[in-house]
């Protein structure tokens, strides 16, 4: 058993019946009344957030898993397939496992968290950015850079993302995998 100030991002607890990973966390001490900490938690199982309060010294049954590198191989429409790079056997996952499959591209190296109990995978950890090709975007319109003006492009993981005017197709760019979100233009 754990208690809320072993609280911290990634850490796996059984609560309500199932496995949540905390994504956010954030401990509050107002000047009246106790200190709590207020979360959010990812289901590992069915991926939905809730919001929760702990209250300071509340008791959380924590879950011990081990981290391992998995290669993602392929995704034949029900399920994502990984490959262990350590002793090179497969598992394969559901799409609610994962925090953002329009991101992973074929031999992605991902952080697969498993629950040591029963040798189940929990959830799968991007890595913090990844660098993909754009394949379709509209081209920019010449002097509409007064503003940070955005547009529409598809990755060549079917991903759509916002990106400045200035991307083309071909280019290739970084994404911040937690937001989804457009970085930089990687120059080769």
């Amino acid at each position: 058993m754990a208690s809320t100030s072993d609280i911290r991002n990634g850490l796996c607890i059984r609560y309500n019946h199932d496995i949540y990973k905390i994504i956010e966390f954030l401990h509050v001490k107002p000047g009246k009344g106790p200190a709590f900490v207020r979360t959010k938690l990812k289901s590992v199982t069915t991926g939905k957030v809730i919001d929760n309060t702990f209250s300071a010294g509340h008791k959380i049954d924590d879950v011990r898993v081990e981290t391992h590198k998995f290669q993602f191989l392929y995704n034949d429409g029900e399920f994502y397939h990984f490959m262990n790079t350590e002793d090179y056997t497969q598992i394969r996952l559901t799409e609610s496992a994962l925090d953002a499959p329009g991101l992973l591209k074929e031999g992605e190296v991902v952080t697969i968290l498993i629950n040591t109990e029963d040798q189940m995978p929990l959830s799968v950890e991007m890595p913090a950015s990844v660098i993909l090709e754009v394949t379709h975007t509209e081209p920019g319109v010449k002097g509409n850079t007064a503003t940070n003006a955005t547009k529409p492009a598809i990755v060549e993981t079917g991903a759509e993302v916002n990106v400045p005017l200035f991307i083309n197709e071909g280019d290739k760019i970084k994404i911040e995998t937690e937001k989804g979100t457009y970085k930089e233009r990687i120059k080769e």
